[in-house]
């Protein structure tokens, strides 16, 4: 495989093989929840996200609600996330903005979606595509890892990394793929300890700097 489209088409061979299936890590019932569920696994492990939820969203899971929770009792709930006092504001806030500004309901572009606090161009996407359906490519620290380590990107940040996937990634695979990376790094090509063994995108189209990682 000499071109990064080889190697692309290589990827989605190899994780389709893998990951047939991609259930969303981050339990969630709607937009709304899905898009606390996201601003709070920042820094954090999805796993432990998904323990923390439950009882935030028993109190409240909609917008309306959530804006008359204390914020003081939203910090105590997300503690364990990290960046709780943050978090907290953040979550308070933007549901008092959904509750005026747009009647409760999530919104569907990233233009809005980006203005409330808390929330970046990969929360966004991840709401864009896994919450609506749009077609979008989130890349987050892990995936722009892996892209770097198997020569598909030489972007210096997300941003040029996310450009760089969706000009070699088909975009009707973008949403399930994205999902596949994050899977695959999990189990196979970690930040430490990469597994040489296991790890066949790696030693098949990896840089040669990730070879000699991976040695």
């Amino acid at each position: 495989m000499r071109t990064k489209k080889e190697k692309a088409a290589y990827v989605i061979q190899i994780l389709e093989e893998l990951y047939p299936s991609t259930p969303i890590p981050l339990d969630h019932q709607d937009p709304f929840t899905l898009l606390i569920a996201v601003l709070l696994s920042a820094q954090c492990t999805d796993a432990r996200v998904n323990t923390v939820t439950p009882a935030l969203f028993a109190l409240a899971d909609n917008p309306f609600d959530m804006a008359k929770v204390p914020t003081e009792q939203i910090q105590q709930i997300i503690r364990p996330c990290g960046l709780s006092p943050k978090k907290a504001a953040a979550i308070s806030e933007l549901s008092q903005i959904l509750v005026q500004d747009y009647n409760g309901i999530v919104p569907q572009t990233y233009e809005d979606l980006e203005r409330l606090p808390g929330v970046g161009h990969k929360t966004a996407s991840v709401v864009m595509s896994q919450g609506f359906g749009f077609a979008a490519f989130p890349v987050d620290t892990h995936i722009h890892r892996l892209l770097t380590r198997w020569g598909l990107t030489g972007g210096k940040n997300v941003v040029q990394t996310e450009h760089d996937a969706k000009k070699l990634f088909p975009e009707q695979t973008w949403n399930k793929l994205h999902l596949q990376i994050i899977f695959y790094g999990r189990e196979y090509s970690p930040a430490r300890s990469p597994k040489f063994e296991k790890d066949l995108i790696t030693r098949t189209i990896g840089t040669p700097k990730a070879l000699k990682e991976l040695c």
